[in-house]
């Protein structure tokens, strides 16, 4: 131990460098600086010193009135040496010692600057008028070049400029580091793909994906396939080239994509579209070339492309015609190494897009995109499943129920679901909560759906009453049509850029009949209706309910073929080739046509709005007035006023009609009042 000891004591010290500490790592850029120190040393050193600036009033009144100078050389015609003679060396010794700079013995001593060579030779004569021949101090001149100067006048400038130039496209190419660029601008066409093998894998499995149950099994036989390709080729089968997730934004097609690197244990290429845009023309296309040329040699393997839309737009539908299309050209690359005359074996392209009805057809033929698998979203059975993956790490009450939470948020999306589980965890946590209770998930689908509520708002007492016979104009038709949307919760509180709102309880359905559509446009009409009989006047506040129904007017006009004048026809082009299409589907005696059903469609549910009002003008006050007074009502408030509803969905129980905040159908325009 002893000796040990002694040895830990004799150990030198390593600061940073011993076992604890890592040397710093070698740079590059050290060279340079390097190189720099070096030049500047020789600039404004010598080896032997450097001789002391002087003034010539010193050299006339000491030097030269002392006979101290042996002689004076002329470098450059602006600059003059001085050497002084050799036993006068010791009497300048107190200037001439200035340490590591000292002039050499033997000289020059002292310089100064001539100004010109004329006026030198001027003074030096006077100030020898006087003295012998022999006496003068002899002059001599000469040329010295200054290489490094000379040197660097001519290289700094290019130097400045490559600098520039290098730091420029440097940044330009920032980009092209990922999957292989480096971020060298020589490498702006290497693919930008990231690569997920064994050495990083995903972690998303298919346990993670909620719902989506055809989905999962389209992209699940694609796994299989590459897991046990025998069992699917002994019977004749080929593997599918690709597969296009297509559905609305925030329903799952990312993560899909995702559970599908996790679970096929291959690698697994993914970018986004906008990944092979780039500034520089060909770039795209050579990044495609790359990406297939990595998966070639990685098969079997998948490369999933996010929002392919963004290359794959249908060719010829560009805006700026007659110019070079670096996106056209870079879909032609795609198409080629998709399905082109060499073969892809093992390379299966997923891609995702919520614009299908903008992609080329080229792209969509079987051989390419095999398959087109819909994520649609969830019903009501899927967004149960959905919360209860999103409420797995939230500290809940007893009284939550994935099943009822999934009856609150009709139409939401995969990602609005997560959206509520995280906004009800920071509500709850925002009222200093142990845990989330139902009344927060509640909170938290009325802040995703009408925005912050904001009950210190200005608004008088007037426009007050106006906003609450607005909505309860909207609350009484609803609840007393057959078909329209049976309403929950209003409220007169300002929330987000509404004054006021209207919670209903949607139906889910596939299809929608001409007397649903009347009904929801009567429900809709139904505040402006209101405004007119207990006021004599008419406000902005209908602006978003207006603009609502013109839209749903024309659809069922030019769209559903639902007005018996127009016909059953269907001016709309589902398949979006006609985006930059000049003319219209149909003449102008057809527009002036729908132009007069879609204002007389209008004007009926008006008119129907006001007798239905008019027929309850007693229940419709009473819930104005007691909107006015809880600014809050329920359904509950509705059905001691009027009654029950007379149409009662028989898939409804109970505890979905008196469910406290579902989806609105209808929200208020910021710009208007109520």
């Amino acid at each position: 131990m002893a000796e040990n000891n002694n040895k830990n004591k004799q150990k030198p010290n390593l600061g940073n460098f011993g076992t604890g500490g890592k040397p710093p790592k070698f740079n590059p850029y050290w060279i340079y600086g390097i190189v720099i120190v070096i030049f500047l040393a020789i600039q404004y050193f010598s080896f032997g010193g450097g001789p002391v600036k002087t003034t010539w009033s010193e050299v006339k009144n000491t030097m030269l009135a002392n006979h101290d100078i042996e002689r004076i050389v002329v470098v450059n015609r602006d600059e003059a040496q001085v050497y002084l003679k050799e036993d006068s060396y010791d009497d300048y010794a107190d200037k001439l010692n200035t340490g590591f700079g000292a002039p050499s013995k033997f000289g020059p001593h002292f310089v100064y600057t001539i100004g010109s060579v004329e006026t030198f030779e001027d003074n030096l004569q006077q100030a020898q008028a006087n003295f012998n021949d022999s006496d003068k101090v002899p002059v001599e001149y000469s040329t010295v070049p200054n290489y490094f100067g000379d040197i660097l006048s001519w290289v700094l400038p290019f130097l400045i400029i490559i600098a520039i130039w290098w730091w420029i496209f440097r940044r330009m190419s920032k980009g092209a580091g990922g999957g292989g660029g480096g971020g060298n601008i020589f490498n702006v066409g290497k693919s930008q793909a990231k690569v997920f093998d064994k050495d990083s894998r995903v972690s998303t499995t298919f346990k993670d994906v909620a719902g989506l149950a055809e989905a999962k099994q389209e992209v699940e036989e694609v796994v299989s396939f590459l897991k046990s390709p025998a069992k699917y080729t002994k019977l004749g089968g080929k593997i599918p080239k690709g597969a296009l997730l297509v559905g609305p934004p925030g329903t799952g097609k990312t993560l899909l994509a995702k559970a599908v690197a996790g679970e096929a244990n291959v690698p697994f290429f993914s970018m986004s579209g906008s990944d092979f845009v780039e500034m520089f023309v060909g770039v795209g296309a050579s990044r495609v070339r790359d990406l297939f040329k990595q998966a070639k040699e990685k098969a079997p393997c998948i490369v999933f492309i996010d929002e392919i839309d963004a290359i794959g737009r249908a060719r010829g539908r560009n805006p700026n015609m007659g110019s070079n299309d670096e996106r056209e050209n870079t879909l032609n690359q795609l198409l080629t190494e998709m399905d082109g005359f060499d073969t892809n074996s093992g390379v299966i392209i997923l891609a995702a897009t919520n614009r299908a009805d903008m992609l080329d057809r080229a792209l969509m033929r079987a051989g390419r995109f095999d398959r087109q698998i819909h994520v649609e979203l969830p019903d009501l059975n899927e967004r149960g499943e959905i919360f209860q993956v999103h409420l797995r790490p939230i500290k809940l009450s007893k009284d939550i129920d994935a099943s009822f939470l999934a009856k609150q948020t009709p139409g939401f999306s995969g990602a609005d679901i997560a959206n509520v589980c995280n906004e009800a965890a920071l509500i709850a946590a925002r009222k200093d909560k142990d845990e989330v209770s139902r009344q927060d998930f509640l909170d938290a689908v009325d802040r995703i759906i009408g925005g912050l509520e904001k009950k210190n708002k200005i608004i008088s007492k007037d426009e007050k009453r106006r906003i609450a016979y607005h909505e309860a104009g909207h609350a009484t038709i609803s609840w007393l049509l057959e078909h329209a949307h049976p309403l929950v919760k209003v409220t007169i509180v300002p929330r987000g850029k509404a004054l006021g709102a209207a919670w209903y309880l949607p139906e889910e359905r596939s299809l929608t009949t001409k007397e649903q559509l009347l009904d929801e446009m009567c429900s809709a009409l139904g505040g402006r209706a209101a405004e007119e009989i207990i006021f004599g006047t008419i406000s902005s506040g209908a602006q978003n309910d207006l603009e609502k129904i013109t839209k749903q007017a024309y659809a069922m006009i030019s769209i559903f073929g639902m007005s018996p004048k127009v016909g059953n026809v269907s001016f709309y082009d589902s398949t979006g080739q006609n985006e930059y299409g000049f003319t219209k589907p149909y003449s102008e005696k057809t527009a002036e046509l729908i132009d007069a059903e879609a204002k007389e469609l209008i004007e009926s549910q008006y008119q129907r709005a006001l007798q239905v009002l008019k027929e309850h003008s007693e229940g419709h006050r009473k819930l104005g007035e007691r909107l006015l007074e809880k600014e809050v009502i329920f359904g509950e408030d509705l059905e001691e006023i009027f009654g029950k509803r007379p149409w009662v969905r028989e898939e409804l129980t109970a505890e979905q009609q008196t469910v406290i905040a579902p989806k609105p159908a209808e929200e208020a325009n910021p710009a208007t009042s109520a």
